[in-house]
């Protein structure tokens, strides 16, 4: 299904980016398959968890450079690309990760929207969006200095400095760190010990503490308008040029 297998096994969805001869970057169908993985599983009550998991040594790339510059032709970031940021964060089962290798762009800010990370140690996260002329995106300029502080946000998002596993649990974005070849095995664990707990008690507990998702929808749409504007920027159109000729 569009380089994303889904996958129930008992009460947990996996949702694994599989594209990995493109390191799973992602392409607009991928965004539409996983985004209606996620909300499906919001009507089936035997789903309890939900995992998202890339490959043993890349989770993920970011945007798929051909789908996005299509999509920014267009104007914006792209309708799947939202829709799977509004299921994620309107989600209301809880959603483990496993990372493995890098997590670049939406491959990193994602993860500030799921509730458990396992990073295997060789895991890298990194956001160059401020280097292409462009501005963070998936509300991670509202959620991240929440999580991790001011400095270190400015640092990830505006500097595009990496973090490694080490750092990035530190700042409270992963919770456990593994060798790479348990990350999945460590994190499928984690969602089924959710899975195991009373799901109302896990339902009002999760809503109590991560608030209500309009103020995250907003900053998601205020982004996306910011986005917008800069695609259209000399500085963002110079960075493009100058990344798609290296790429060539």
């Amino acid at each position: 299904m569009a380089d994303i297998d889904i996958t129930d096994e008992g009460s947990i969805r996996i949702i694994r980016m599989n594209r990995l001869d493109k390191k799973n970057a992602l392409t607009l169908p991928m965004y539409t398959a996983m985004a209606e993985a996620i909300s499906g599983a919001a009507q089936d009550a035997s789903i309890r968890c939900l995992m998202i998991a890339g490959g043993p040594d890349v989770f993920c790339a970011g945007n798929d450079i051909g789908d996005f510059m299509k999509a920014a032709q267009g104007g914006g970031l792209g309708q799947p690309i939202l829709d799977f940021l509004y299921a994620l964060v309107r989600c209301e089962k809880p959603v483990v990760s496993a990372v493995n290798g890098n997590a670049v762009g939406i491959g990193t800010t994602m993860l500030l929207h799921c509730d458990y990370v396992v990073a295997g140690n060789g895991a890298r996260l990194s956001t160059p969006f401020v280097g292409l002329g462009l501005v963070p995106e998936a509300a991670s300029s509202l959620v991240a200095p929440r999580l991790m502080g001011h400095a270190r946000a400015f640092a990830l998002l505006v500097m595009g400095l990496p973090l490694s596993a080490q750092a990035a649990m530190d700042a409270g974005i992963v919770n456990a760190m593994t060798e790479p070849g348990e990350t999945d095995a460590v994190a499928l664990a984690a969602a089924a010990r959710i899975a195991a707990l009373p799901a109302e008690g896990v339902l009002m507990s999760r809503r109590l503490m991560r608030g209500s998702p309009d103020e995250i929808v907003k900053r998601i749409d205020d982004e996306a308008e910011a986005f917008k504007t800069r695609l259209k920027s000399p500085e963002a159109q110079a960075a493009f040029m100058a990344f798609l000729t290296r790429k060539k």
